[in-house]
């Protein structure tokens, strides 16, 4: 995950609706970074369109930051139920959280079908493996 990319995630995640601001220091503490270090990045942020930020005011999601942070927030939840469904990794949501914005559409859709359409499938399968035998 691109430090960018964890910031918007965590502006998204941390706002109860689309209006609210969140402050500075919220965030620092939720990427686990200084407070100067979040306020640059929210600052580029800010520059791409991605976020209102106003000093001392907080952080808002713009339309476009909450379009790619709820696309963003998507691949993390497909990421990490395949890490955790189907792979069993223990550090599931923490491996997931490394490849969000870094897989390609296609292969997250077919992440996707493997952890969804799948598990209906394997239970029918193996059900029907049980009744051949």
């Amino acid at each position: 995950m691109t430090v960018s990319t964890r910031y918007l995630l965590a502006v998204y995640e941390l706002a109860e609706s689309g209006d609210e601001r969140v402050s500075t220091t919220t965030i620092s503490d939720a990427v686990d970074r200084s407070r100067p270090t979040t306020t640059e990045a929210i600052q580029r942020l800010d520059d791409h369109g991605l976020v209102d930020y106003e000093a001392y005011q907080g952080v808002r999601l713009t339309d476009d930051g909450r379009e790619r942070a709820s696309s963003l927030h998507e691949e993390y939840e497909v990421l990490s139920r395949f890490f955790d469904d189907v792979l069993g990794v223990e550090a599931a949501s923490e491996e997931a959280a490394d490849l969000v914005g870094v897989v390609s559409p296609t292969v997250l859709g077919r992440l996707d079908e493997t952890v969804i359409a799948p598990v209906a499938d394997r239970t029918d399968a193996d059900d029907a493996a049980q009744s051949s035998e």
